[in-house]
């Protein structure tokens, strides 16, 4: 069994090559995979390992990093290891929207317990923003949200500008950290009632009884699990080998679907040529699977 860790935090980093080096040279010693993203502005990463491995590293990462406690972080439990590799990159940003986030601004957010978040989106005068991309919003999403329909993170302030200041917002994200540099937006542009969902839908999937629940569908993850549910179990979504979107058991039955080269949604875009390639990809994936072997390009971890 492996576990599953996401975290972020807005902190001040310098020396950043220095401690891309050794973060990577730590994941490599100690088995861990995931993808950690450093910036002047912070750090943000998924990860995973067996439990000891994790535990021991992300005692590492704080102390590399000179971090107490995270901003935000959830933990979940997978049979496979869900990442090919494990990465250490840095970007000018930990979530690009051209906007620097300091812990000082960060504190003026507003945010709501996972057990508050169904009374306040309730509420007939709170619009509940999806701060998702549009794939990740067909995945699942809470009742009565709305989406920016933005495929660009750098383009959602476009979207932001449209929205009536006096309303009361309620706005989540996959783990909380795109929303946080959305709210601290929103309240330079004027906005007074932002309110963010904490730790995001992991964490509200995690805490909230599904009964007493008003998410439907799943929640997309950027792993191989493709998607979670209540409790953070896996999911039922695949992934698409032709455009690399989730697709449904549903998808499946399609007869523009075709296992490792198409769905419907990339079916009538890809080229002959293109799908030849894939359906050749896919014999040697097959052929491989015959004989007990596991191909590079196989996406199945179970």
């Amino acid at each position: 069994m492996f576990n599953v860790f996401g975290f972020y935090k807005f902190k001040k980093l310098q020396s950043l090559k220095k401690k891309k080096y050794l973060l990577q040279k730590n994941l490599i010693n100690q088995n861990i995979r995931g993808t950690i993203i450093l910036s002047k502005e912070g750090v943000n990463a998924t990860i995973a390992g067996k439990y000891e491995d994790i535990k021991f590293f992300i005692n590492k990462i704080k102390k590399i990093l000179d971090i107490k406690i995270f901003d935000s972080d959830n933990i979940s439990k997978c049979k496979f290891q869900p990442f090919h590799r494990g990465k250490v990159k840095i970007k000018k940003e930990i979530v690009p929207m051209n906007l620097s986030l300091s812990p000082k601004t960060k504190n003026k957010n507003k945010y709501i317990e996972p057990n508050k978040w169904n009374k306040l989106i309730n509420n007939k005068d709170t619009l509940v923003l999806d701060s998702r991309k549009p794939f990740e919003y067909d995945v699942g999403t809470f009742n009565k949200s709305i989406n920016p329909n933005v495929d660009n993170f750098r383009e959602f302030p476009k979207y932001l500008n449209k929205l009536n200041k006096k309303k009361s917002i309620a706005m989540f994200c996959t783990g909380g950290i795109r929303c946080e540099k959305a709210s601290i937006y929103l309240k330079k542009k004027g906005f007074k009632n932002v309110y963010q969902l904490r730790g995001g839908i992991l964490n509200y999937l995690n805490k909230v009884n599904k009964k007493k629940s008003l998410w439907k569908g799943e929640c997309f993850v950027f792993d191989n699990r493709i998607s979670v549910k209540h409790g953070l179990i896996r999911g039922t979504f695949s992934m698409c080998s032709g455009c690399r979107k989730p697709i449904s058991s549903r998808d499946k039955k399609s007869t523009k679907y075709e296992e490792g080269v198409s769905c419907p949604n990339c079916h009538d875009r890809l080229s002959n040529s293109q799908k030849e390639r894939f359906r050749m990809r896919q014999k040697q994936i097959n052929l491989a699977k015959k004989s007990g072997k596991k191909h590079i390009f196989q996406k199945e971890f179970y």
